[in-house]
């Protein structure tokens, strides 16, 4: 009987290497799966590459884990300079990859809709594509960019069944369902657990197939 399902943070963070790429949903703390990255500090896992929307509030969960220096390198979409990721970043105890907010959805979703790379003419003609390969298409400059795959993804979902089926609500549906697709093991905490079949197959929002393991934190 498939059931993915798992008991506690500890066991659904299990496994997380050293060195691992960690995309993390969310918007701010919106739509992230804030118990399981809590689960990720005590886990202990460092020289982390995290991609997520940006480089957090002072005083989140995001902050905590840069400032543990358990992080190499953040990929985001911005880092405020008067911020824990901003002073990392300053003293060069931190890298920073800035990759604009459409992008870096589109690059997650490349990742997991097995897309090889694709044009954009965001950041076409500004400092971000200094050395890399621009090409004029419909008589725009469109810069060339490659999928973003993680090793673990953390989602926030509404409700699951034991067999991974996913459903977000409201702004759950930022990141989550990309992320989803795009890592090696993906990890869910949901709010609601629900028998399988409950979710009409039209409503699942993602399938199980991308699922690993799910943690049931309720809200």
């Amino acid at each position: 009987m498939i059931d993915k399902f798992v008991t506690s943070a500890a066991a659904a963070l299990e496994g997380t290497r050293d060195g691992a790429t960690v995309l993390l949903a969310g918007f701010g703390d919106v739509g992230m799966a804030t118990t399981l990255l809590e689960a990720l500090i005590e886990q202990g896992a460092k020289d982390l590459v995290l991609v997520c929307n940006s480089g957090g509030r002072d005083g989140s969960a995001v902050a905590r884990l840069l400032t543990l220096g358990r992080v190499r390198k953040l990929i985001c979409s911005f880092v405020r300079p008067a911020s824990d990721a901003g002073r990392l970043l300053v003293a060069g105890k931190l890298e920073v990859e800035v990759v604009p907010q459409g992008t870096l959805a589109e690059r997650i979703r490349a990742a997991g809709a097995g897309i090889p790379a694709f044009y954009t003419p965001t950041a076409a003609d500004t400092v971000l594509a200094e050395g890399r390969e621009v090409r004029e298409i419909g008589g725009r400059p469109c810069l060339l960019e490659y999928p973003l795959a993680g090793d673990v993804a953390l989602v926030d979902a509404w409700e699951a069944d034991r067999w991974g089926n996913l459903t977000y609500r409201d702004t759950q549906r930022n990141f989550n369902p990309v992320m989803a697709m795009a890592a090696a093991t993906t990890i869910v905490q949901t709010r609601h657990v629900v028998a399988l079949g409950a979710i009409p197959p039209e409503h699942v929002m993602t399938p199980g197939i991308f699922v690993n393991r799910v943690l049931h934190v309720p809200g």
